[in-house]
């Protein structure tokens, strides 16, 4: 059932998605970003189709409870970002952040956002 979930990012992945594509251009070019949007996009509609149970989806416990991460690289697209996340009711997904796959995931993740 396509878009069976909700996703939706809060204002700090917001940010995070806006600075990625930002710096992607400034670094790459306005085509690699656009190009990594669409990777960053594909990864968001897999999670729509399929929610928590979309390939590559990583329960995180050591993070938080409830967490959950997954490598935005899709469809032989090359990434760099993981989109991290949880699970609300209702069929609700919502990422908490969009980060480099060499931070430290859990020193800038709060769980209070």
């Amino acid at each position: 059932m396509t878009g069976a979930w909700t996703v939706r990012l809060v204002a700090v992945s917001e940010l995070d998605y806006l600075e990625v594509i930002k710096r992607s251009a400034q670094d790459f070019g306005p085509l690699q970003a656009e190009a990594y949007a669409q990777t960053l996009a594909t990864a968001l509609d897999a999670l729509r189709e399929n929610g928590p149970m979309t390939i590559g989806v990583k329960a995180r416990e050591e993070i938080g409870a409830g967490i959950f991460t997954l490598h935005a690289a899709r469809s032989k697209r090359k990434a760099s970002h993981f989109l991290v996340f949880r699970v609300l009711e209702e069929k609700t997904i919502e990422i908490l952040r969009i980060l480099h796959e060499r931070m430290d995931l859990a020193r800038h993740l709060s769980l209070d956002q």
